[in-house]
Formats: structure tokens, C-alpha cells, sequence
């Protein structure tokens, strides 16, 4: 389960283009699985988000991804944070990430939510619906993708998906964790207590206690063992050796999206660097510890400022690795 994973969220790198790409991406991932985090995970998007860049920046397809880092690892599980539920018939779905759980050699995790970005569904021609729709959608998903994991064949005639008696062979070579992100109180959360092993929540610090005392409300009314559930919480970090350099390298991110710190009022400068668990490894650890404290069971963390830089995603790994294992 994942109690510390490395998400990889952007793929637009300082002087790299195409034909490094992978190389910069495959790097990241091996200092992360030799410092200590349990899991790699990539975006499943194809425009880059508004909160990390513009649309027309570098986006990879992210299960082809995920197998090519199959073969450059060897002990991280491997997913998605997380896949869009809208973009795929959930019956390839299954069939995808079971290709990766062979590929990997039973490394795989399904993450799937809801979807949500209605750009890439009108721009691609996936249609969007509303959320009420969208939800019913990742809810029958669910029932063709997890049974197809077992090795059994579901049948389902719903409003949004339909399969009869639907074969997954070559199965799976290891049990596939299924992580739903989200952090919605009444539907994500009650479908993380019926049918998921983990929680990913992205939120803010005040409202971690609510969120997982709505899912101990799900498990009891579902009779689900709120133990068998692992949550984590989804953290953006910028570690460097020294504070001054972990500011200098956001300070550079920043700029590059048309946000120059030089021209900031102090209050805004404040407000954009809160966003991020930033600083020399001694000030992450405290962060991050403070964080842990509130009930979780581990982190997901991106690095989207300065996870490019080598050794970066390294000191990350070594500076919170022993605070999960603790």
C-alpha cells in the first residue's frame, strides 16, 4: 500500500525536449525508489493543469508511461494519481493495468477517480456529463474493473457501461491495490469504504480530521474494516540542501509561469509559497511530521519546482522515509 509515493505531475523540464523526456522522467523514479518511497505515480491527463501550467505544455500518456518505468524499477509499486475514470471503457481499463501488473512483475496500482477537467474532455471529444453523471459512471466502472482484477467476469447492463461475461486473461501476477482519490465526503469517501484499499486525499490541514471521520462513518454503515483502508495525503514539496536554495528554485518555477516573485507584495509571495512544503531537509521533516500527526498514514508527493533536478527527488525520499517508518 502506499504510505510514501513520488507523483511525477509535469513533464516541461528546462532544456529538455522529446527525445529526453524519458530519460529526465525514468531518473526521477529510480532516485525514488532507492530513497525510500513505496510507490511511483504519473498523471493521467492530457493537458497540463491550470495550477501547474498552460495547456499546450508537455503531457505523457500515462499507462504507456507506467510500463516503460516497469522496466527501469524494481521493487516501487506503479500507477496513475489518478486515472481519469471518463477517458477509457472501464473493460480496457482493467485489461491495461493488468498488462502493467505483468509487465512490472505485480508492481501495479489502480488509481481512478471521478474525472474533471472539462478541457481535455472537449477538446479529445470525451463526453463530460454532469457530475451526478460522472460519479454513476466511476461507480459501475468499478464494478467491471475490480471483479475483471479477480479473475472473474462480470456482466453488467447499467445506465453507462455495458459488458456480458467479460474475460481478463492473462490475469494479474499479484493482487491489484485500488486507490480512489478524492476527498468528497458523501460519494468519494463512501466509495473508498465499498470498494477501495486506499484513500488519496488533497486537502487542506483543517479539514483531514472530517475527511477521516467521514470514511469511519462509511466503514461502519458499510461494515467495512476501517483498518484495511490505507489513506494518504496528497503534499507539493520543493527540498534543496539549503532553505536559500529551495527558494531559489521555486522562485525560478515560478517565474517560468509568469509569476515573478521580484514583483510580488510580500502578503502574495507568502500565499503562493504556502502552497508548498518548502525548504532544507531539517524544515520538511518538521513540516511533514507535523502533518503525519494528524492521522494519516503517509504522503503523496510531488515535486513539480524542482523534482528535475538530480538528487532532488533523492533528498526528498531520505528526508521522509524515516518518518514513515517511524
Amino acid at each position: 500500500m502506499t504510505r510514501l509515493g513520488y507523483q511525477i505531475p509535469n513533464f516541461t523540464y528546462p532544456g529538455v525536449g522529446p527525445a529526453e523526456l524519458f530519460d529526465a522522467v525514468a531518473r526521477q523514479a529510480r532516485e525514488a525508489e532507492s530513497s525510500g518511497f513505496d510507490t511511483v505515480l504519473v498523471m493521467d491527463h492530457f493537458y497540463q493543469l491550470p495550477m501547474l501550467g498552460t495547456p499546450d505544455q508537455y503531457m505523457v500518456e500515462c499507462y504507456t508511461l507506467l510500463a516503460g518505468l516497469a522496466r527501469e524499477t524494481s521493487k516501487v509499486r506503479l500507477g496513475s494519481l489518478v486515472t481519469g475514470n471518463t477517458y477509457r471503457n472501464p473493460a480496457i481499463l482493467a485489461k491495461t493495468v493488468t498488462a502493467l501488473d505483468i509487465v512490472s512483475g505485480g508492481r501495479a496500482q489502480l488509481g481512478i477517480g471521478a474525472g474533471w477537467y472539462e478541457l481535455e474532455h472537449v477538446a479529445f471529444g470525451i463526453p463530460f456529463g454532469t457530475f451526478t453523471d460522472r460519479f454513476e459512471k466511476l461507480e459501475e466502472a468499478l464494478q467491471i474493473i475490480l471483479p475483471m482484477l479477480r479473475e472473474e467476469r462480470p456482466t453488467l447492463d447499467g445506465n453507462h457501461y455495458r459488458v456480458s461475461d467479460a474475460i481478463n486473461e492473462p490475469p494479474p501476477v499479484a493482487q491489484i491495490p485500488v486507490m480512489i482519490g478524492g476527498a468528497g465526503e458523501k460519494k468519494t469517501l463512501r466509495m473508498v469504504a465499498q470498494y477501495a484499499d486506499e484513500s488519496n486525499l488533497i486537502c487542506p490541514p483543517e479539514d483531514v480530521a472530517r475527511k477521516l471521520e467521514a470514511l469511519d462513518e462509511h466503514c461502519e454503515a458499510l461494515g467495512r474494516d476501517r483498518s484495511e483502508i490505507t489513506v494518504s495525503w496528497q503534499q507539493t514539496a520543493c527540498i534543496a540542501p539549503t532553505m536559500e536554495q529551495a527558494e531559489v528554485e521555486l522562485d525560478a518555477y515560478l517565474a517560468a509561469r509568469g509569476l515573478d516573485p521580484t514583483t510580488m507584495s510580500d502578503e502574495m509571495k507568502a500565499a503562493v509559497r504556502s502552497r508548498f512544503t518548502l525548504g532544507d531537509p531539517d524544515t520538511v521533516a518538521e513540516r511533514l511530521s507535523e502533518r503525519l500527526a494528524r492521522g494519516v498514514d503517509g504522503f503523496t508527493i510531488n515535486m513539480p519546482a524542482n523534482g528535475h533536478i538530480p538528487e532532488r527527488v533523492a533528498l526528498l525520499g531520505e528526508t521522509v522515509a524515516p518518518l514513515i517508518a517511524g
